[in-house]
């Protein structure tokens, strides 16, 4: 009996798997003289990456993609210069984890080089590689919520930014090269999970950056070459400034007072420990 049982099991479980087939979806559209772009990315679950694509096409997504749990999105506005792309839960009953099929979606999605990018990211349950590094990034912001993310600078940002966001849920999350983004503002703001903030890069102007961050481990990675000021409201949070010296209130790294440039961190934490870590 209990053969024939797990028989009918493991027949139900194939025939399941047959029909959570993978289906695959691209869209892209060629450089038509457009200077900029409007872009939104929606991705529910699975594995993301981004990168600069070629300077020939303004975007492109090639995606495998669960159709029975996920729609894609292409959506372009020319009138607007705006592109929405993506997949989201399909139905009105919101994104239902129920096996690991739906996480190995996959997404590669590409923008041009060449055009000044305001760029959203909206990320559900997700394994995220995001290089912005090489773009024209003029406005961007990152909201994710139980994924998994590393968000690069790996060159330097084509143009100045106005502003970086970033929100994170219940989530791991890295960003590497924050020197090279060139933005004026960094905001971020952390529910739970493990996060680094790597403010390396080449640090062509000062910046000004809010950190605030309810529960979880916070590691700071700081540039030597630029001069570095945090002031701390901390709850129940350790800390150590490992070589950043107790001025008015605050701490500096030496040489703040006469450096070109500036790092100036407002940092708002509850319970965990923020770590402090130099970088060149």
């Amino acid at each position: 009996m209990r053969a024939a049982t797990l028989a009918l099991a493991l027949l139900l479980g194939a025939g399941s798997a047959a029909a959570q087939s993978m289906r695959p979806f691209s869209t892209y559209r060629q450089l038509h003289g457009e200077t900029r772009l409007d872009a939104s990315l929606e991705y529910a679950a699975g594995l993301l990456r981004l990168a600069p694509g070629r300077p020939t096409e303004l975007y492109r997504m090639d995606a495998s993609f669960d159709g029975e749990r996920f729609l894609p999105v292409s959506d372009y506005d020319a009138g607007r210069g705006a592109v929405v792309l993506g997949l989201r839960a399909a139905g009105d009953g919101g994104l239902r984890v129920v096996s690991g099929r739906q996480l190995r979606q996959v997404a590669n999605v590409a923008l041009s080089p060449r055009v000044d990018l305001d760029l959203a990211l909206t990320l559900g349950a997700t394994d995220a590689d995001i290089e912005l590094g090489g773009l024209r990034v003029a406005d961007w912001s990152l909201r994710t919520g139980a994924s998994q993310a590393v968000v690069r600078f790996s060159q330097p940002n084509g143009i100045r930014c106005r502003r970086g966001s970033l929100t994170a849920g219940a989530a791991d999350l890295t960003v590497l090269g924050l020197g090279n983004s060139r933005c004026d503002r960094i905001d971020f703001e952390g529910g739970m999970g493990k996060v680094v903030l790597d403010f390396a890069g080449g640090w062509t102007s000062s910046a000004a950056v809010t950190v605030k961050m309810a529960v979880g481990d916070l590691t700071l990675r700081l540039p030597r070459r630029v001069g570095v000021r945090l002031i701390l409201d901390k709850f129940l949070a350790s800390f150590e400034p490992a070589g950043l010296l107790s001025r008015d209130g605050g701490f500096q790294s030496p040489g703040y007072a006469d450096a070109e440039r500036r790092l100036d961190i407002a940092l708002t934490t509850a319970m965990g420990g923020v770590r402090v870590e130099w970088v060149d």
